[in-house]
């Protein structure tokens, strides 16, 4: 048995990479963890997320019903949240000094409010684990050697033909090592290296995004906003439900963020261009709607429609709906013909409107796509087809939806490669 320096090599300093790192080096202190950041600055994405505030992870505590919010990797999650789950997480940051809130929606943000505390307090537990952290390092390459190393690298204590890897940096300088861990989240170059050592790219497309719409039904109506529609992808047969925001560009909000992820690659492959069907009303059915329409039309006949809608959903939105059907301002319930409350009512449960392209949701930038999951063991992280690399976080085909449920996976995948990375009794060392 050989006394050399177990050599893990971490690339990627956003919140998988730090949390693998930070996880390996306390679970084995003797390995030596280096953590390679292309960037100057660390964590980046954590800083910005959730409006400055970190949304670090969600209050569901179930793993059966967690998984219903990733779009993609739910099934190889499953039992990876039985190992490290939100209320994990919550733990893990209470015992590092860090209290989490839990907000109305079910989202968790630092008692802070200030995604500075989640930095500061990756970064302390990074320099007390005593991972070694290089930033401004941008790695142009990751090769899987074969045979030995006879020269051995400085600090080991004998060469030794146990070394797997070696990463090439952009300065020319060359580290090798036992193991690699890629959290390069959406880069290419992760992509790229995970490729190159056997393993498959699902192709990466974006999740996460706003509808470009514009149709005269919303114009001019930025801001206005519906606690609770349904939004609807006739093409691919999904749905999501939800807040509903109107925007200067389009629509925004829950209902459209999830609807966007579930659908994200239906929707790529039509360039961003179908129709959508917004029902501003599902909380009543359709015939409800009609009756209750029936209702308004002989209680409040002498009423103008335009001034007196009957329904939960912003004045200003239910004026321009009733006037993009043909009912003028002047027009009172009485006048109502049947023709027009058929239209009215498909108006407001079935209104269709035509998606012209996307936009950003600046507070969470996902990807649908990543290494393949079949390729990846979930018990411990490593790859099925390159022994000794290991991956977490989004450069793996795993998206949630917006509420913290991506930071929840980072931090899952992390954990379990920083507590499987440092093993070296299948090395022999």
């Amino acid at each position: 048995m050989s006394d050399r320096i177990l050599k893990i090599t971490v690339i990627g300093g956003g919140a998988a990479g730090f949390f693998s790192a930070i996880t390996c080096a306390k679970t084995y202190p003797q390995a030596r963890v280096t953590l390679l950041e292309a960037g100057r600055q660390l964590l980046a994405k954590v800083r910005i997320s959730g409006g400055g505030r970190c949304n670090v992870t969600h209050a569901c505590f179930d793993a059966g019903v967690l998984v219903q919010n990733y779009p993609r990797g739910g099934k190889a999650l499953r039992g990876a949240f039985t190992r490290f789950q939100p209320r994990d997480t919550v733990d893990w940051f209470a015992s590092h000094g860090v209290k989490l809130k839990t907000e109305a929606d079910g989202r968790m943000f630092p008692i802070t409010d200030d995604s500075g505390t989640i930095v500061n307090c990756l970064m302390r537990a990074a320099e007390d684990a005593g991972v070694k952290i290089r930033t401004g390092d941008a790695v142009v390459s990751v090769t899987k050697l074969t045979g030995n190393n006879p020269e051995g690298e400085q600090g080991d204590t004998a060469p030794t033909d146990e070394t797997r890897f070696e990463v090439e940096l952009k300065s020319g300088e060359k580290l090798q090592c036992d193991r690699i861990l890629l959290a390069t989240g959406s880069n290419p170059s992760g992509f790229k290296w995970a490729k190159e050592l056997g393993n498959t790219v699902e192709q990466p497309v974006p999740s996460l995004f706003t509808f470009n719409i514009s149709d005269s039904r919303i114009k001019d109506l930025a801001g206005v906003s519906v606690p609770n529609a349904k939004v609807k992808l006739p093409g691919a047969k999904l749905e999501q439900s939800g807040p509903l925001l109107i925007t200067h560009w389009g629509l925004s909000g829950p209902a459209v963020l999830k609807l966007s992820a579930w659908g994200a690659r239906f929707l790529h492959d039509r360039h961003y261009k179908t129709s959508v069907l917004i029902n501003w009303l599902p909380q009543y059915n359709g015939e409800v709607l009609r009756q209750q329409l029936l209702a308004v039309k002989s209680q409040l006949s002498h009423r103008l429609i335009v001034s007196s809608c009957p329904f939960p959903i912003p004045r200003r939105l239910w004026e321009r709906l009733t006037s993009s059907i043909g009912i003028d301002e002047q027009k009172r319930w009485a006048d109502l013909s049947n023709k027009i409350l058929d239209r009215l009512l498909l108006e407001l449960v079935q209104g269709e409107y035509q998606i012209s392209g996307k936009g950003a949701f600046k507070e969470e930038f996902v990807t649908c796509g990543g290494v393949n999951l079949k390729e990846v063991d979930f018990k411990t992280m490593e790859s099925r087809r390159c022994r000794g690399l290991f991956f977490a976080g989004e450069i793996l085909d795993i998206d949630g939806v917006t509420g913290g449920f991506n930071f929840q996976s980072a931090w899952t995948t992390a954990w379990l490669a920083g507590i499987a990375i440092g093993k070296s009794d299948d090395l022999g060392l």
